[in-house]
């Protein structure tokens, strides 16, 4: 197959991708070719990926159990640094077991492939990531989305259905860091003999979790943990039905041990809460100051703060404006948002400081000129 023509194609459109190679560790700062950028693109929202106490545990875990896990889970591969974290993760949110798995992506997966056989339609939000919307194609169940984060258009569609359904949303959403109402998406699903299904990627470990019973619950660890690796909670009948028959759960490696042993150093850090008082003190800094200086930022109460472009090319230019003077922020394009709302992703974390985020609104706001 030739693929040069396909590409060209993108590069035209402006919706080529390229990756851009990091020296050295995930923070606040990092170094691409040689020239040192302040970060404002990373989901390492606590700034743990480089936590000191993090680090060292992981060191601790790799000569305790070694650099991999040998197998999947069902086979030699689930020891007690996974249990112990399983364990640790249910009782954070509240749940009576948790299922680690590899990646997001593959829990979501995961969950899907567990319940092809036992589902009769599902509803998702129009802005839901991509492994939720891969997930349902998986089982081949139609893909049905209501309006982002529209209440009525949810109700309306809910209503036509008959049987057992799933209700699946994102609970901060990826590219808009807008956040579902569980509460008024619950009620729905009570009423429409559906379970809810809510993917907390990107709010776990910073907003509290609110997870109605027996709905689904999936986050991952590799954001605001700064480590790798997903877990879903749930009740203790809903988890054991995974591992019987979740295929991405029963036919993948698992993570390595000594991650799960730097997980467990990162949901204690979590806990304490400095971490996380800094994050929040610094989007509330962001959003004061770019109200002050006129900057339409959209709104969002979360770490991911989007400017709206609406167009590719644009978007890319003032990317590589904000890279040429030491910031390092993605424009997203095409598929990842739809035409017309391309959009610089900007997203905090705990570590940067208040003169960074300054110094990076003010940047934005030449490049806007």
């Amino acid at each position: 197959m030739d693929f040069s023509n396909k590409l060209s194609d993108l590069k035209q459109q402006h919706l080529y991708r390229s990756r851009k190679v990091i020296d050295g560790a995930q923070d606040t700062k990092i170094v691409i070719d040689g020239k040192s950028l302040i970060n404002f693109c990373s989901n390492d929202y606590l700034s743990l990926a480089n936590h000191p106490l993090v680090k060292e545990t992981f060191k601790q875990g790799v000569d305790e159990y070694g650099a991999g896990s040998g197998s999947s889970h069902l086979v030699s591969g689930h020891s007690k640094a996974h249990h112990d974290l399983e364990e640790a993760l249910a009782d954070y949110t509240g749940q009576k077991r948790a299922l680690l798995f590899s990646t997001g992506y593959s829990a979501n997966l995961g969950v899907f492939s567990a319940l092809r056989d036992e589902l009769d339609w599902i509803l998702q939000d129009k802005l839901n990531h991509a492994s939720l919307i891969d997930g349902n194609q998986l089982i081949g169940l139609p893909l049905q989305r209501y309006l982002h984060n529209d209440i009525t258009s949810l109700k309306k569609k809910a209503e036509k259905q008959s049987g057992k359904g799933m209700i699946v949303t994102d609970t901060v959403f990826s590219m808009g860091g807008d956040q579902a109402n569980i509460d008024d998406l619950q009620k729905i699903a009570n009423f429409s003999n559906a379970t809810l299904m809510q993917d907390d990627a990107h709010g776990f470990g910073i907003f509290n979790a609110n997870i109605p019973k027996n709905s689904i619950y999936m986050a991952t660890l590799g954001k605001a943990a700064g480590t790798m690796g997903a877990f879903v909670a749930g009740n203790t009948d809903f988890i054991e039905f995974l591992i019987q028959k979740s295929r991405p759960y029963i036919y993948t490696t698992a993570i390595a041990p000594a991650i799960c042993i730097a997980t467990l150093k990162s949901l204690e850090l979590i806990k304490q809460g400095e971490q996380k008082a800094k994050l929040l003190a610094n989007i509330d800094f962001f959003r004061n100051f770019s109200k002050a200086i006129s900057l339409p930022i959209s709104k969002s109460n979360s770490a991911i703060q989007p400017l709206i472009i609406g167009d590719s090319e644009k978007a890319l230019n003032i990317s590589q404006k904000l890279f040429d003077q030491d910031f390092y922020v993605s424009a997203i394009r095409p598929p990842t948002v739809p035409k017309g709302i391309e959009r610089l992703r900007i997203t905090l974390s705990a570590n940067h400081t208040q003169n960074q985020i300054e110094q990076l609104l003010t940047q934005i706001k030449h490049a806007l000129q």
